[in-house]
């Protein structure tokens, strides 16, 4: 029989009744704890020894970033990317990221440095070698592309990637001759190509030189020549990729430093520009222990690519749509101020809770990132800042795992809680029930008038399909530390083979009361085609359940549904249907009313706002206070693409907007002074939602926070059918049972008179969204370990203003995707047109429009 897991099973109970005692200073008199029970390990908090500025350094990317728009500017601009690594202009190594064709979406968003991998002009891994000759001429021509340009100073230039593993594998040779020959070969051939870049570019920053791994031998060898011959990197680069890099890094990077002070080399930015494995990326338990070894160490570091491009290495599930650990991520770009002493309880070792701490004086906020263990955890936080008051709010959040391509909803509030800071200026925060997949944060403030909003987890459970009856299926094991190129998997295993007639996997579960519950699948399928599944509870009536493809069968997405349920046990069963899938577990989570809460002194701001804490507001998180040429960004998610409910608890002396894709959706009318609620119903995309806050002219918005409840309500949007629409040249219906209404329309583009024209009735003048639902599951030829998706690309002309959209691939012809187009359309009739003259669009299905407003 399946059990659920302890990890998830009590979620309410996270922050528990010792924690409030803890946070409140009231004394919880129980039975003495036996005297086997541990005491729960410690996170040490110091507020009063910074670290230096909050760096951003572990946020950087490899392939990240496939096309302008791919992932899209909603996921990239609220992390504030540091680095990327893209690879060179023109070349062949993969079909997409060119290091010249992401930047501009990459500057939209405020990103910081692009550092090209030179040798990725060559198709092949490893990477072919056609002699230094041929090699220099490459190089001359795409360093002389980004000379002309006016941002080439945004550039840098890696001139060999894992030379140890390519064109001198006996750089780690253990034979002392064929090192040398080695080592003297690279010597010779680092100094040619780094003279020539610099010949082009005499300023040019050059990275390096970019080992497998860290190599004490190489390091200490080529540092003092590179600086006897005036040949130095200006940024040292290696990678870190398997999980000994969580206990071995600061070795690693003390050795280094040692080597420079040695060699009388004046410290150098130090980029580990790959890092992390399969078994880490889209975990937020894993991810946070190697950023904040990064941040900690104040270096650059950037997720490693492993599987396709365009996704930021596996945080973002489709182009808008975050997936757990982008939330990690976001968190990471929140943090501002000063990083402080973090201390966890087993330093530098492997799947241990780790953290990042950070304090903003200017803000009189603390925030606490940590994860990567289950059970419980005392945050000790020691010498609160006097300004911060003798009581303090404190608010607890978890992000949980979703897998690759699961959506992941904003992060859940576990609790809320006003804290009396003790003698010592110290607060402790105990946590319970953790899990060892999920990350949280912690965030301190003073304490205002009111009291905030009491968290309320509902009830949930896991059950992990491995534990569950099995018939025609295969247990099998998945990524862990011995093996970490493999995925990542609840409880490290997971079912597959369930492609027999009489396959199905049952669960036993059991829930608290009689109610509506939402079933959550982890999932994966290669089938080639969306799959299905039989759903049924203790034998009764069937429930069809579709999986759409996924990249792999062990590259994990979600399939959601409710199912009603009696108090006590049950058994779920998932028979097989249409194709196969893998099954990981089920999550249970007993239905709510949405109802989620967006602090404003959390948002990311521009100009120089200031905090207010004399109420506590709603979230306990106080008020930012934004005057002229202030703004401020808050990120807010949306499950389904429609109208929510948002509320803006607010007070402005004269009108203020709220702003999305780059348009007003609302205007907030000045208050005398007086906190409102104001309700708003306005469209949001599914996925993320960046909305944009700012008072008119010379006035002030008092902004305490963003709430969206209720349900998705599309009332007012308008749906259009592809094979409806008017086509041209060889633009044609098609039938596919996974369409709206079967059809859709296919072989758009590769040609200027192969188009899709829409005609569109609008109300009313304004920006509208455009939702283009679409397939597209083209791929290029790959040469190495990666799935060279290609994103298409449809030119959508609106009334004869043109622009160019790319289309991430949905890994099937039959999997429909939905991606948000922002349009200004006219009052009355509008015609949109989708074309490509240069390749073939996507495949369309069908468009909806709807004002932001409704």
């Amino acid at each position: 029989m399946s059990q659920p897991t302890r990890r998830t099973r009590r979620l309410a109970g996270v922050v528990g009744a010792a924690a409030v005692a803890a946070l409140t200073g009231s004394v919880l008199t129980a039975p003495a704890a036996p005297a086997a029970q541990a005491a729960a390990p410690q996170v040490t908090v110091d507020l009063g020894r910074t670290t230096g500025a909050v760096m951003h350094g572990a946020n950087g990317t490899l392939y990240g970033l496939s096309d302008d728009g791919v992932p899209g500017d909603e996921l990239v601009a609220p992390l504030h990317l540091t680095t990327v690594v893209q690879k060179a202009p023109d070349g062949a190594q993969h079909p997409n990221g060119d290091a010249l064709a992401i930047k501009k979406g990459y500057d939209r968003n405020g990103g910081g440095e692009v550092h090209i991998y030179m040798q990725d002009i060559y198709a092949q891994w490893p990477y072919e070698n056609l002699g230094l000759s041929d090699y220099l001429a490459k190089v001359d021509t795409m360093v002389r592309k980004v000379a002309a340009r006016p941002d080439v100073d945004d550039f840098v230039w890696v001139p060999f990637n894992e030379p140890n593993g390519n064109w001198y594998p006996d750089l780690g040779s253990s034979d002392s001759a064929k090192y040398a020959s080695a080592l003297s070969k690279f010597q010779s051939d680092w100094t040619t190509v780094y003279q020539k870049i610099r010949s082009i570019i005499p300023d040019a920053r050059i990275a390096g030189p970019n080992e497998t791994h860290y190599d004490a031998k190489l390091m200490g060898d080529f540092y003092p020549w590179a600086k006897a011959n005036k040949v130095l990197p200006d940024i040292t680069t290696w990678h870190e990729l398997g999980p000994d890099s969580l206990k071995d890094f600061e070795s690693h990077l003390a050795d280094y430093r040692a080597i420079e002070k040695k060699a009388g080399i004046a410290k150098l930015p130090v980029s580990i520009n790959e890092y992390g494995n399969r078994r880490d990326q889209s975990v937020p338990g894993q991810m946070v222990q190697w950023m904040s070894m990064f941040e900690r160490n104040k270096v650059y570091a950037d997720q490693a690519y492993w599987n396709i491009a365009g996704n930021l290495n596996d945080n973002a599930a489709q182009t808008n749509v975050p997936n757990g650990t982008w939330w990690l991520l976001r968190w990471y770009a929140g943090l501002t101020g000063e990083t402080v002493k973090l201390t966890p309880p087993q330093p530098n070792t492997v799947d241990t809770v780790q953290g990042i701490a950070s304090l903003d004086a200017e803000r009189r906020q603390a925030q606490v990132l940590l994860g990567g263990t289950s059970g419980a955890v005392d945050t000790v936080i020691r010498h609160v800042p006097p300004r911060f008051g003798k009581k303090v709010n404190v608010t607890v959040e978890r992000i949980g795992w979703s897998g690759y391509e699961g959506a992941a909803a904003a992060p859940s509030v576990v609790s809320r809680t006003t804290a009396t800071v003790a003698g010592n200026g110290s607060v402790t925060v105990p946590l319970t029930d953790l899990d060892a997949m999920s990350a949280y944060r912690i965030t301190v403030n003073p304490d205002g008038s009111g009291s905030p909003s009491a968290a309320s987890l509902p009830w949930s459970a896991t059950y992990e399909a491995e534990n569950a009856a099995i018939t025609g299926g295969t247990v099998y094991s998945q990524g862990s530390v011995t093996n970490p190129y493999g995925f990542a998997t609840s409880g490290t295993k997971d079912v597959g083979s369930l492609n027999q007639p009489t396959s199905k996997v049952a669960f036993t579960v059991d829930v608290p009361k009689t109610g509506t519950y939402d079933l959550d699948v982890f999932y994966g399928n290669q089938s080639g085609a969306p799959a299905t599944q039989s759903l049924t509870v203790d034998g009764g009536s069937a429930k069809t359940l579709t999986y759409g493809s996924t990249l792999n069968w062990t590259y994990r997405a979600t399939a959601s549904t409710p199912v009603s349920l009696t108090a006590g046990k049950h058994t779920l069963t998932l028979s097989k249907g249409t194709n196969e899938v893998t099954l990981d577990r089920i999550d249970l989570t007993a239905s709510t009313t949405p109802d989620s809460v967006y602090p404003a002194t959390y948002a990311d701001i521009s100009g120089s706002p200031s905090y207010d804490y004399s109420a506590s507001g709603t979230s306990g998180a106080g008020a930012l206070v934004l005057g002229s040429g202030d703004k401020a960004a808050l990120d807010v998610y949306a499950p389904a693409d429609g109208y929510y409910t948002v509320h803006a608890d607010y007070a402005s002396t004269r009108r203020s907007t709220l702003s999305l894709d780059g348009a007003t959706a609302a205007t907030l009318a000045p208050t005398r002074g007086r906190v409102i609620d104001k309700s708003l119903r306005l469209y949001l995309s599914a996925g993320n939602n960046r909305i944009t806050a700012a008072p008119s002219g010379s006035g002030r918005l008092t902004l305490r926070d963003l709430r969206v409840t209720g349900a998705v309500d599309t009332k007012g949007v308008a749906a259009y059918e592809a094979e409806e629409a008017t086509r041209a040249g060889t633009a044609a219906v098609a039938d596919n049972s996974w369409a709206s209404d079967g059809k859709y329309v296919g072989h758009i583009g590769n040609g200027s008179g192969n188009t899709l024209t829409f005609q569109v009735d609008a109300p009313s003048a304004g920006r509208y969204v455009m939702n283009v639902r679409y397939a597209n599951n083209e791929v290029a030829g790959s040469g190495n370990y990666n799935t060279n998706v290609i994103s298409r690309a449809a030119g959508i002309d609106v009334n004869g203003t043109a622009q160019t959209v790319m289309f991430r691939n949905s890994y099937s012809w039959s999997n429909f995707w939905d991606l948000p187009v922002p349009v200004t359309l006219d009052a009355g009739s509008n015609t949109i047109s989708f074309s490509n003259s240069g390749a073939y669009a996507p495949d369309i299905d069908r468009i909806t429009v709807a004002p932001l407003a409704g």
